[in-house]
C-alpha cells in the first residue's frame, strides 16, 4: 500500500512541475490549455485502483468532474478578483485566500450533497456525466471573452518550482492514502485539490505580475475540463483494461476528444481578437 502511494505521490509531483514552465514559455493559451491535460489524476487513479480496489476507486472517480468544477470557480477567483483590488500591494494574498475559501466551503457542500442525495438515487457514471456537464457549462461562460494570455518575461525560481511539485504529491498522495482507508469521495475531492492550479498562479504573479497568470486562469479552466473527461471514460476503461492500457486509453480520449479541439477553438478566437498568447 505504502509503496503505491508514494510512487503516485513522486509521479504526480514531477508532472506538476511542467505546467507553470509551459505557461511561462509558451504563453496562457498553449500552456494553459495543453498544460492542464490529465497528469496528476493519472497517477491518482492508478494508485486508489491498487489500494482502494474497482467499487471505490469508480466511487472516487465519480466525484472528480465536481471536483475540477470547483476548480474552475477556483480560477474563475483569479480572473474576477485582480481588476477588484486594482494594484493593492495585498492583491494577490487577498485573491490566494478568496480563491481557497471558495474551493473549501464549495467542497464541503458538494461532499455533503453526493452523500445526501446524488449518490443514494443515481449511478456513479451518472453523477459523474452530471459533474462533467456542470464543469463545461463554467468553464465555457468563463471563456466567452478571450483575455490576453502573454508569455512570461521573468524566470520562474526553482524553489517556487520545487515547492509546487511538493505540493502535487502531497495532495495525491493524501489522495491515494484515504481511499486506501475507504474514503472513496473523500479521495477523488483530495485528487484534484487545487495545488497546481494554486502554486501556478502564486508562481506565475510573483515573477510575472497579474496580467500572465489571469490570463493562463480561462485556459487552464477549459484545459481542466479533460480532467472531468478522463475521469468518465477511466470508470469505464480501467476495470476493463487493467490499471496500465485503462490509463492509456483515458488520457488520449480526454487529450485528442478535449483538449486539442478546446485548444483550436480558443487558439481562433485569440487570433481573431487580436490577442496574444
Amino acid at each position: 500500500m505504502w509503496g503505491s502511494i508514494l510512487l503516485s505521490a513522486v509521479l504526480a509531483g514531477v508532472v506538476a512541475t511542467a505546467v507553470t514552465v509551459a505557461i511561462e514559455r509558451w504563453g496562457g493559451l498553449i500552456g494553459g490549455l495543453l498544460g492542464t491535460a490529465p497528469s496528476t489524476i493519472v497517477p491518482a487513479a492508478v494508485g486508489m485502483y491498487a489500494t482502494g480496489g474497482e467499487a471505490d476507486t469508480i466511487a472516487s472517480l465519480s466525484i472528480v468532474p465536481f471536483g475540477m468544477m470547483l476548480n474552475a470557480l477556483f480560477l474563475g477567483v483569479w480572473m474576477v478578483m485582480p481588476s477588484l483590488l486594482s494594484n493593492r500591494r495585498s492583491a494577490l494574498w487577498v485573491t490566494t485566500l478568496t480563491a481557497l475559501l471558495v474551493w473549501a466551503l464549495l467542497g464541503a457542500a458538494v461532499l455533503g450533497v453526493m452523500d445526501t442525495w446524488l449518490q443514494p438515487s443515481l449511478t456513479e457514471a451518472e453523477v459523474a456525466l452530471m459533474g462533467l456537464a456542470c464543469m463545461v457549462l463554467v468553464s465555457v461562460a468563463f471563456n466567452l471573452r478571450p483575455v490576453e494570455a502573454p508569455k512570461g518575461t521573468n524566470a520562474v525560481r526553482r524553489s517556487v518550482l520545487i515547492a509546487r511539485g511538493s505540493m502535487a504529491a502531497i495532495a495525491i498522495g493524501v489522495a491515494v492514502w484515504c481511499s486506501s482507508l475507504g474514503y472513496p469521495l473523500l479521495a477523488g475531492l483530495a485528487s484534484v485539490f487545487p495545488a497546481i492550479f494554486l502554486t501556478s498562479m502564486v508562481a506565475l504573479w510573483l515573477a510575472q505580475g497579474a496580467t500572465v497568470p489571469r490570463g493562463a486562469a480561462g485556459p487552464m479552466m477549459l484545459g481542466g475540463a479533460s480532467v472531468a473527461v478522463y475521469a468518465n471514460v477511466a470508470m469505464w476503461s480501467l476495470p476493463a483494461y487493467g490499471m496500465v492500457w485503462g490509463s492509456v486509453v483515458a488520457w488520449l480520449i480526454s487529450v485528442v476528444g478535449w483538449s486539442c479541439p478546446a485548444f483550436v477553438v480558443l487558439k481562433r478566437r485569440h487570433d481573431r481578437a487580436g490577442l496574444s498568447g
